[in-house]
């Protein structure tokens, strides 16, 4: 397969992208949503398996020292492919000397151990729909 990395946000088909992140049990939220969000955002990467977008994630960050990984997603037929390692790794270069927080979606912390993150204990969230974010399995 001959995957494509674009690391701007223009010709983004956003109604696919939060189709997508439905589909992979994440984010529920209009498509002009996810636009302003990923163009908001310090660092945006789109793979394509030809014209088709397969996956796509999100760094926001201050550039210097600080970010935050988000909506890292991938098509579910293309799990297990490296698409997911692809984006992250990406992401993580374009700021090399920033530390990264996320929040991974309960069961895909393995893959992210694998890339050298680790569980942190004094990780905290204030979320809008906490009981929703307690149901779902991301805090306790």
């Amino acid at each position: 397969m001959d995957f494509k990395i674009k690391n701007s946000c223009l010709n983004i088909d956003w109604n696919y992208v939060s189709q997508t992140l439905r589909k992979v049990g994440m984010a529920n939220f209009a498509a002009e949503i996810h636009q302003k969000a990923f163009e908001n955002s310090h660092t945006v990467v789109f793979v394509f398996d030809k014209e088709k977008l397969i996956g796509f994630g999100r760094a926001i960050s201050d550039g210097v020292y600080q970010a935050a990984l988000y909506d890292i997603a991938v098509l579910p037929e293309y799990q297990g492919k490296g698409i997911g390692r692809m984006i992250v790794t990406n992401i993580v270069k374009s700021l090399p000397i920033c530390n990264f927080i996320l929040y991974a979606a309960p069961g895909k912390e393995k893959f992210y151990e694998r890339l050298n993150f680790r569980k942190m204990n004094t990780g905290m969230a204030l979320f809008q729909k906490a009981s929703d974010m307690k149901e779902k399995g991301f805090t306790v």
